[in-house]
C-alpha cells in the first residue's frame, strides 16, 4: 500500500473536495458548494485537512476551531480505502491542531444513522454525549 500523505487543503482543492463528497460521504444534501469551501480554506487555512494516496484524495476532515470549541465535521474516507487507518489519521491530526490552541474538548458531527461512522468514532475514543440535544432551524 503507497502511503497516506495529510495535508491542508487549498483554494486548489476545492472542486476536487466536492467531487470526493459526492462519491464518498454521507448525507449530501448539505448544499455544499465551491464557495462555501472558498470561504472555509480563506477563513481557515488549516480547517481542511486532506488525505492523499499517490496524489489522489482518500479522506476528509473539517476540524473547525473558532477560539471556543474544536468541532468536526465532513469525515469521508473512500470506500475503497476503509478499515486501513485512515480516518484515524485525520481524526489524530485534527486533535493534534486543537491541543496547539489549547482546546479541552472536541464535539464531532455524526449521523444517527451512520452506523459505519459510529464504529470509527467509536474506534477513536468518541462517546456519544446523551445529556443535551443538537437544535437547527434551516435558513433557507
Amino acid at each position: 500500500m503507497s502511503e497516506v500523505i495529510l495535508r491542508y487543503g487549498g483554494l486548489d482543492d476545492v472542486e476536487a473536495v466536492l467531487r470526493f463528497w459526492l462519491e464518498s460521504a454521507e448525507n449530501t444534501d448539505r448544499h455544499d458548494d465551491a464557495a462555501k469551501v472558498t470561504a472555509l480554506v480563506e477563513r481557515d487555512p488549516e480547517a481542511l485537512i486532506i488525505a492523499e494516496i499517490d496524489g489522489r484524495v482518500v479522506g476528509t476532515l473539517i476540524a473547525g476551531w473558532d477560539g471556543w470549541r474544536a468541532s468536526l465535521y465532513r469525515l469521508a474516507v473512500d470506500p475503497a480505502e476503509r478499515r486501513k487507518g485512515i480516518g484515524s489519521q485525520l481524526i489524530r491530526a485534527a486533535e493534534e491542531r486543537f491541543r496547539k490552541y489549547g482546546a479541552f474538548r472536541v464535539d464531532a458531527m455524526v449521523l444517527n444513522d451512520n452506523a459505519l461512522a459510529h464504529h470509527a468514532w467509536s474506534a477513536a475514543g468518541y462517546t456519544m454525549q446523551t445529556d443535551c440535544a443538537r437544535w437547527v432551524r434551516r435558513l433557507s
